[in-house]
C-alpha cells in the first residue's frame, strides 16, 4: 500500500480521481456496467421475490436499490425494528448474483416520529407542513436528526458485512424542503455573524436602509421568509443549500463508518423540474455537496415518443459528470415506462441507455421494477406493469441487459475530454431568478441557460458544467457563460484573463451586472467584463416588434426575433453581429464580439431564438477551432465519444428521429460493437428509426 501511495504523488489530482473511480467500479461490478431497477419488497401486493428475481436475471439486471423510502416499515414504532423485507432481498439477490444497492430511508418519516415532535415538520414561508407527502420535514430539528442517525445506525449494523452490497446511497433528492422556522433562522443569523462580522457590513452589502430594513441589533434579527431584498433571500437560499451540503456531508459521514472499503456512497441528485428533469437544481449546490460522495448519482427523467430528443439525458449526465471532476457517475433514477405519455416506442429504451453511456455513466437504473398499485405514484409505471406480466418495455430491457453484459469491457469508465464548458452559478441562478426581466412572465435562469446547451448539443460540441468554484478554466477552449447576473469582481477578472490568454467566451444579457451580494455595480455596465467584450449600456427595455436587422445569422423572418428583453449596446472596441431591427433602437447593437489579448469575448444582449443561438455556437466553435467532422452532423443525428479503459476512441451515433438516416463515417476504420462488424472511413452507414450504433475504433 505504502509503495502505491508514493507513486500517486506523482500523479495529477484529476488521474488520481479517475483512477480510484475506475478502480471501484473494477472492485464492485466485478468491472461490469451496472444496470438494475429501484425494487420494493414492502410495496408488493403479494409474494413473489423468488419470481422477480428470475425475470431479473433473464433481464440482465445485475443491481436494485432498495430501502430508500421505508422507514414506517424498518421502524413501526420507536425502538422497535423489522428489517425483515430488507433480509429477504439481500439473500435473494445475493444467492442470484444481483448487487444491491441500499438506500437511507429518512426522505420519509414514521408517522409516530411525527406524532412524538410535530416540530418535525417543516415550518416554511407558506406555514408549517402537514404529514402525509414526503420529504415534509426539517432537515436541521435536532429531533428529526437524533432519530435519523439511530435509524441508519441500526440499519448499518445489521447489514454492514451483507455481501450483496456494493454500495449505499444516502437520503433521496435531497433539498432544504424550505424550512424556514424560527430554528432555522437562528441558525441563519449566526451564519451572517460567522461570515460578514457586523451588522454595518451586512446593512451596506445588501443595501438594507431602503424600506427601513436596516438591521441595528443582532437581537433584532428578522425573520427573512418575508424579505423583499433580494441580497438578503440570496443569502438565506444560499445557506439553505449549505444545509443540504451539510446534512449528506453528515448522513455519508455516519454511513463511512460501517461501510467495507469495496462499497461506495452516492446520492441521486436531481435537477430543476418542467414537468421533466430541466436545468441546474436551484435548491442545491450540487458540486458542493458532492464532495462528501464516493461516486456522484443523478435522476433523469424526460420526454419520450415524439418528444424524445436525449437533451435531458445529455444535460443530465454532463452535469453528473462534472460533478466529480470528470469521473463516471450513476444514473440512479430513469424512466423505464413512467408516466402515460412516456411509454417509448420500440427502440427507444435502447436509444435512452446508451445516450446515458456516451455521456459517462457506469450505471442505468429504471424507477422503478414494478408498477406501485397504490397512492400518489400509482400512474407512474415501472419496467413491469401492474400485471407483473412480461411486456414490450421489458423484452426490450432484456436486450439491453445482453448487450451491457457483453460490450462492458469495451463501454464501462469511459473518459471525455471536452474542451467546451457550460460555467453555471447558483448564486447568479438565485439573484437573476428574483428578478428575471421584470413584472409579467417571468423566465428563470435555466431558460436562458439550456437554450444555449441545446444549441450546443444540436452541432453535436461536447460540453462538461463548471462553477466559481472550479479551478480548471484554462483547460478549456470555450467557455459559455449564461446570464452570470451576481458574480464578484474576482470571478469576472479571472474571466477577463481567460480570454486574455486566449480563451473564447459568449456571455449573455445581465452579465457581470451585480456584485455578489446581489448589489447592481454602479460602474458603466457590463461591469468589468467591459474590458473583455468591448461594449457598455446603461439602458434596456421590453422588446416590442423588434427583429436582427438584415437578418444577419439567415434563419429567416419567423425565427429572427427578439424577446422579452434588449441591452441597448454601444460598441468600443468591439465588432457588430447584429444591430437591433427598430425604428428608435436600431442605432444599438444586439450581439457583438470582441478581440482580447489572444482571446475572443463574444456578448449576447438579448433574448433571440433558438436558430439563432444555434447559429451563435457555430461561429464561436467554429473560431475556437473547435469545428471538426462531428459537427458537420446535425441533431436529429448525435455523435458522443470517448476513451475506453483499453485506450481506444469509443463514438456513439444516435437517430432521434422517427425516420431512419445516413451519414459518411468520417473517422478511422473501426468495427461496430453491437452487431459486431467492421467499419470503414469515409463509408455510408444508415441509423433505423430511433437507432444507435457504437464504433470502436482501431
Amino acid at each position: 500500500m505504502r509503495s502505491i501511495k508514493l507513486k500517486a504523488k506523482l500523479l495529477s489530482p484529476f488521474i488520481i480521481l479517475l483512477f480510484s473511480c475506475s478502480q471501484l467500479m473494477a472492485q464492485i461490478s466485478g468491472n461490469k456496467l451496472l444496470y438494475g431497477v429501484a425494487y420494493y419488497d414492502e410495496y408488493m401486493p403479494y409474494h413473489r421475490l423468488e419470481t422477480d428475481v428470475k425475470m431479473m436475471k433473464a433481464a440482465g439486471i445485475n443491481v436494485v436499490r432498495i430501502a430508500e423510502s421505508t422507514w414506517s416499515t424498518e421502524e413501526p414504532q420507536e425502538g422497535v425494528y423489522d428489517f425483515s423485507h430488507i433480509d429477504s432481498v439481500l439473500n435473494a439477490m445475493g444467492k442470484a448474483g444481483i448487487h444491491v444497492i441500499l438506500g437511507t430511508p429518512t426522505y420519509a418519516v414514521p408517522t409516530w416520529l411525527v406524532k412524538k415532535y410535530p416540530d418535525i415538520l417543516a415550518t416554511t414561508p407558506r406555514g408549517q407542513n402537514q404529514y402525509g407527502a414526503r420529504q415534509n420535514m426539517d432537515i436541521t430539528n435536532v429531533h428529526f436528526r437524533a432519530y435519523a442517525e439511530n435509524i441508519i445506525r441500526k440499519i448499518m449494523e445489521h447489514v454492514k458485512d451483507s455481501p450483496a452490497i456494493i454500495g449505499y446511497q444516502v437520503d433521496n433528492e435531497t433539498k432544504p424542503y424550505g424550512t424556514s422556522g424560527p430554528n432555522v433562522q437562528l441558525l441563519f443569523q449566526q451564519y451572517m455573524k460567522d461570515k460578514f462580522k457586523s451588522l454595518d457590513t451586512i446593512n451596506k452589502a445588501f443595501g438594507l436602509d431602503y424600506w427601513s430594513n436596516r438591521i441595528n441589533n443582532w437581537d433584532d434579527f428578522p425573520s427573512v421568509s418575508g424579505s423583499i431584498n433580494a441580497s438578503l433571500s440570496s443569502e438565506f437560499a444560499k445557506f439553505q443549500r449549505k444545509l443540504v451540503t451539510d446534512y449528506l456531508a453528515w448522513q455519508a459521514a455516519i454511513v463511512r463508518e460501517y461501510k467495507h472499503p469495496n462499497q461506495f456512497i452516492t446520492h441521486n441528485f436531481d435537477f430543476d423540474w418542467h414537468g421533466y428533469s430541466y436545468g441546474i437544481q436551484t435548491e442545491v449546490d450540487h458540486f458542493a455537496a458532492a464532495k462528501a460522495l464516493d461516486i456522484a448519482g443523478v435522476d433523469i427523467y424526460h420526454p419520450s415518443q415524439d418528444h424524445l430528443t436525449g437533451l435531458e439525458i445529455s444535460f443530465g449526465g454532463d452535469v453528473g459528470r462534472s460533478m466529480k471532476n470528470g469521473q463516471n457517475y450513476l444514473v440512479m433514477e430513469t424512466e423505464a415506462q413512467g408516466f402515460p405519455q412516456w411509454l417509448p416506442y420500440p427502440g427507444q429504451l435502447r436509444l435512452q441507455a446508451f445516450s446515458h453511456l456516451a455521456s459517462g455513466a457506469n450505471m442505468v437504473s429504471y424507477w422503478h421494477w414494478h408498477s406501485i398499485h397504490n397512492s400518489a405514484e400509482t400512474y407512474w409505471k415501472g419496467l413491469l406493469s401492474h400485471d407483473f406480466q412480461p411486456n414490450p418495455t421489458y423484452e426490450e430491457a432484456k436486450t439491453i441487459g445482453a448487450d451491457f453484459d457483453r460490450l462492458s469491457p469495451h463501454l464501462i469508465n469511459l473518459q471525455k475530454k471536452n474542451e467546451v464548458a457550460v460555467l453555471f452559478s447558483n448564486e447568479a441562478l438565485t439573484a437573476f431568478n428574483a428578478f428575471s426581466f421584470g413584472p409579467g412572465p417571468r423566465e428563470g435562469y435555466n431558460d436562458i441557460l439550456r437554450p444555449l446547451y441545446d444549441a450546443l448539443y444540436h452541432i453535436n460540441v461536447g460540453v462538461d458544467f463548471i462553477d466559481p468554484t472550479s479551478a480548471n478554466l484554462e483547460k478549456y477552449k470555450l467557455i459559455i457563460v449564461p446570464v452570470l447576473y451576481a458574480a464578484p469582481d474576482s470571478l469576472l477578472k479571472r474571466l477577463n484573463l481567460f480570454v486574455k490568454n486566449g480563451g473564447h467566451i459568449v456571455y449573455t444579457f445581465k452579465s457581470g451586472f451585480s456584485d455578489q451580494n446581489v448589489k447592481v455595480r454602479s460602474t458603466i455596465q457590463p461591469g468589468i467584463i467591459d474590458e473583455a467584450c468591448g461594449i457598455e449600456y446603461s439602458q434596456f427595455t421590453a422588446p416590442e416588434n423588434v427583429s436582427l436587422k438584415d437578418d444577419p445569422f439567415h434563419v429567416g423572418k419567423d425565427k429572427n426575433t427578439v424577446s422579452r428583453w434588449m441591452e441597448l449596446i454601444t460598441p468600443t472596441t468591439a465588432k457588430v453581429l447584429a444591430y437591433y431591427d427598430h425604428p428608435v433602437w436600431g442605432k444599438y447593437a444586439a450581439i457583438t464580439q470582441n478581440s482580447y489579448g489572444k482571446g475572443q469575448a463574444t456578448y449576447i444582449g438579448c433574448m433571440t431564438s433558438d436558430a439563432v443561438n444555434e447559429k451563435i455556437m457555430e461561429n464561436v466553435t467554429r473560431s475556437a477551432g473547435l469545428w471538426g467532422a462531428d459537427q458537420e452532423l446535425k441533431f436529429p443525428l448525435v455523435v458522443k465519444s470517448g476513451i475506453n479503459q483499453q485506450g481506444k476512441v469509443i463514438r456513439y451515433y444516435f437517430n432521434y428521429a422517427p425516420t431512419p438516416a445516413t451519414f459518411i463515417y468520417p473517422h478511422k476504420n473501426g468495427t461496430e460493437l453491437l452487431k459486431n462488424v467492421p467499419v470503414v472511413s469515409q463509408r455510408s452507414i444508415e441509423l433505423p428509426a430511433w437507432g444507435v450504433k457504437i464504433i470502436e475504433e482501431n
